[in-house]
């Protein structure tokens, strides 16, 4: 009779909270804790016995009960502009991907948390391609290892390539909030990647429940994918609105907004699509909207991609929708699309997902239920 082998514990993806919860229940003193992250997140460990200054031990039990794991490249493609995008293998067998753009002394990494993705926004390449499995925070993590790693000569000059994490790729991280939170935590701790909070940034199309969550666990900055200035747009171009609406959504953005403190606000990104939300009209019932909501805005010009029957807006309406806005008050940017020549910019990250579970409004409704538990 085969029994079933015990999952080993995935050491990359355990907050510091965390490991020590697993490590003082072995009877391990606290110092563990920092030796063992330090090992992982700061000197890139990859196999168990290069932790020389823990106890052989301890050593012995990891081997058998733990591991390090960390997604697996599967191809790097390097953009005119700089931009990287890694395709990378998840647990589940399918390719996830992860996008790197350098900026001046800024460098941003956009980590997946899915592979795929159950939402089904009209406009975005991801949402076609199904849903298959949540990543671990490990997985999540492993993302912005790898990217560092992979980066350290070329940006020698200063301490770290990746400067700003964005949970903007593939997926709808607050779907996958147990495993988000902790990955997000590693990211920002000093035995992590000591990245300021204000430097990494969840993103939702808005899960309202997921936002509710974070304000009990985390101050990490956080983006609305908005995409309409109304209800019966948005319920077109994000399916989600039609059981979170705007009013809602906004309600619980200024909920957490209260723990960010007075200097931080929350992002509103805003896809503007041809035709469809960029607009006079639109415009000016965004201003509307937002009035008096702390925020900043970043208007996204469509990023095409085979198949879509979206276009990219005109530089003219671009323009008046960023000075119209500004006008209005609001701190107002448009976001210049990077790596569009490798398929790495804003709305074109595709993966390669198998076993797609079926995007139906049943499992829709089980995912959200899932992120409420």
């Amino acid at each position: 009779m085969n029994e079933t082998q015990p999952e080993k514990l995935d050491l990359l993806g355990l907050s510091q909270h965390q490991m020590h919860q697993a490590l003082s229940g072995l009877g391990e003193k606290p110092y563990r804790t920092q030796q063992v992250m330090k090992w992982l997140h700061h000197r890139d460990a990859s196999d168990i016995h290069e932790m020389t200054d823990i106890s052989k031990k301890l050593r012995a039990h990891f081997e058998v009960a733990a591991e390090i794991h960390e997604p697996e490249v599967l191809s790097e493609k390097v953009s005119q502009d700089g931009t990287r995008k890694w395709l990378m293998r998840a647990r589940s067998g399918s390719a996830i991907e992860t996008v790197f753009i350098p900026e001046g002394a800024r460098g941003t990494l956009c980590v997946s948390s899915q592979v795929g993705c159950v939402l089904d926004c009209k406009f975005c390449s991801t949402g076609k391609q199904g849903f298959n499995s949540n990543l671990t925070a490990g997985e999540i993590v492993g993302q912005l290892r790898v990217a560092e790693r992979t980066l350290r000569d070329q940006f020698s000059d200063r301490n770290r390539a990746v400067t700003n994490v964005v949970l903007m790729g593939m997926g709808e991280p607050l779907l996958n909030a147990d495993q988000v939170i902790p990955a997000v935590s590693i990211m920002m701790d000093d035995l992590g990647y000591g990245i300021s909070k204000r430097k990494v940034t969840i993103s939702t199309a808005g899960v309202v429940p997921g936002i509710r969550r974070l304000k009990e666990t985390t101050d990490a900055s956080l983006a609305i994918s908005l995409h309409a200035p109304n209800d019966a747009l948005r319920d077109q171009l994000v399916p989600i609105n039609r059981k979170y609406p705007i009013a809602m959504l906004l309600d619980a953005c200024r909920d957490y907004a209260e723990n960010l403190g007075e200097k931080r606000t929350i992002t509103i990104e805003y896809i503007l699509l041809d035709g469809i939300n960029d607009q006079a009209e639109h415009a000016v019932e965004l201003s509307r909207l937002l009035a008096g909501f702390p925020c900043k805005i970043n208007l996204i010009p469509f990023n095409p991609y085979p198949g879509t029957g979206y276009k990219r807006p005109s530089a003219k309406n671009v323009r008046f929708f960023q000075e119209y806005l500004v006008g209005q008050g609001f701190s107002t940017m448009v976001r210049t699309t990077r790596g569009a020549d490798i398929d790495a910019a804003c709305g074109q990250l595709a993966g390669q997902v198998e076993d797609r579970t079926r995007r139906s409004e049943r499992y829709q409704r089980i995912a959200l239920s899932a992120a409420v538990e």
